[in-house]
């Protein structure tokens, strides 16, 4: 495992388990806005902040939600962050944060119910009782 000092605030580190290699962060609530708030930067060769790469991005990003008694985590591969544009390539300048909305979160707007159905299909929700089959599917 490997910290990720840029990125401490969000609990930034990657690691490897079997084949996988995985980046992982901690998704923060915010006040005035649904959904939780995560960063995907990192710094380039002038320590400036850049959006994660699709070249140098582990095989699957893990986000993990902690609500008080909710938790649960996004596990998404990385050719679906590069479809939904949060990822750099030659063609797209990614994104460097975006919003997860768990299946708890609802009343959202037209936009926020969007993003919710491309991400759901890679949330687990960990708060009571945990689906290891689903779990498995989603970490390999």
């Amino acid at each position: 495992m490997s910290i990720e000092n840029q990125n401490l605030e969000y609990e930034g580190a990657t690691f490897e388990a079997g084949k996988q290699t995985f980046r992982s962060r901690l998704a923060k609530l915010t006040p005035k806005k649904k959904g939780y708030f995560v960063v995907f930067w990192e710094k380039d060769i002038h320590n400036k902040n850049q959006a994660y790469s699709y070249k140098n991005c582990p095989d699957k990003v893990i986000v993990s939600v902690i609500d008080q008694k909710r938790k649960g985590q996004f596990i998404f591969p990385k050719e679906i962050l590069l479809k939904q544009e949060v990822l750099s390539n030659a063609d797209k300048k990614g994104k460097m944060a975006i919003r997860v909305y768990p299946d708890w979160e609802i009343e959202l707007n037209p936009a926020a119910k969007r993003t919710q159905r491309w991400q759901q299909k890679y949330f687990i929700d960990l708060t009571a009782s945990v689906d290891v089959k689903v779990l498995t599917e989603l970490y390999l």
